[in-house]
């Protein structure tokens, strides 16, 4: 059998076991754990390649045939780093290891068996990890979705209505017609996209009919109001829908502090936005309900006190 040079191994499907890859402009290396491919049995897409008819192409379809190979990819996950080809069938992953023609190659996995209905999409050189879900998105214009895809976003959540104040000021999408206009303005898009409804409401009826139009949960926003009245009748509501409330808290202590705040979630869980007090909320004692076993804290990059985004990016997001 002929060998080749570990660099042109590289060259042509991508790093294996024992190599390293460093992460763009960082000083982050990634060692190569493992390799599922058998080597000299590698499949790999175009002229001269080897995804052929009776080669790495099996001609009898089976029900573990791919709808699409993912060739050579590096996977980067909770698992490890390793090395892998990935299967798809019927829109969802259906197995990483070797694919091929189980008929005539070494290795392959029963579930990725490539065949006449495959296609093919090379990942040699390419890294392969799970997609980032953005909680805090104020859906003001479509660019934010390209933008959101090259930091490696999959999923976006969040609310608005395009180009309003009250989009610009809160992530909220409210009542049935507005959910409705963005649900069907998302369709052309290939990015998971969840919209909350308005949770600033006492009248239980008007929050069901939002989740019933199409809301994935509620946003409770200071700006509309963050009075315990509301943090109550939503959170009784997402308990019974069993769906998620974030709430933005009151900065100005109007309808109470934060002790006040914490008696009307009662227990219960929450997701609370700008826990560090910089974007909103309780002055000065936000930050206590980060220590809250319910409360699930979060904040924002512009927002984070003492950093080189809060200049940046701080004064223009106010």
């Amino acid at each position: 059998m002929k060998k080749i040079s570990r660099k042109e191994y590289v060259s042509m499907y991508g790093p294996t076991t024992g190599d390293k890859v460093r992460l763009g402009d960082t000083d982050l290396i990634l060692e190569v754990e493992h390799d599922c491919t058998t080597y000299g049995e590698e499949i790999k897409f175009g002229g001269g390649k080897t995804i052929r008819d009776g080669m790495g192409q099996t001609n009898s379809p089976s029900s573990h045939e791919l709808d699409l190979v993912i060739t050579n990819a590096l996977i980067v996950d909770y698992t490890g780093i390793y090395k892998a080809d990935i299967g798809i069938k019927n829109g969802k992953i259906h197995g990483i290891g070797k694919a091929g023609n189980k008929d005539l190659q070494d290795g392959v996995c029963n579930r990725l068996c490539v065949g006449p209905a495959t296609e093919a999409l090379a990942a040699e050189g390419l890294i392969v990890t799970a997609g980032g879900i953005d909680t805090h998105i104020h859906f003001i214009s479509p660019q934010q979705i390209p933008t959101a895809f090259a930091s490696g976003i999959t999923t976006m959540i969040g609310g608005g209505t395009g180009p309003a104040d009250g989009t610009n000021a809160t992530t909220i999408t409210p009542g049935r017609w507005n959910l409705k206009e963005m649900l069907r303005a998302s369709e052309e898009y290939a990015m998971n996209l969840g919209y909350l409804g308005k949770g600033n409401v006492s009248f239980e009826p008007a929050l069901i009919d939002q989740l019933e139009a199409g809301a994935i949960g509620f946003k409770i926003h200071e700006d509309w109001g963050s009075t315990p009245s509301a943090i109550n009748h939503a959170l009784n509501i997402a308990d019974k829908y069993d769906v998620q409330v974030a709430i933005h808290t009151d900065t100005l202590n109007e309808a109470g502090c934060v002790e006040d705040t914490l008696e009307a979630i009662a227990g219960r869980t929450i997701h609370t936005f700008h826990t560090e007090g910089a974007g909103g909320g309780h002055a000065p004692d936000v930050i206590k309900m980060a220590g809250e076993f319910n409360i699930l804290p979060a904040s924002t990059n512009p927002t984070i006190p003492f950093t080189k985004n809060t200049e940046a990016e701080h004064m223009d997001m106010l």
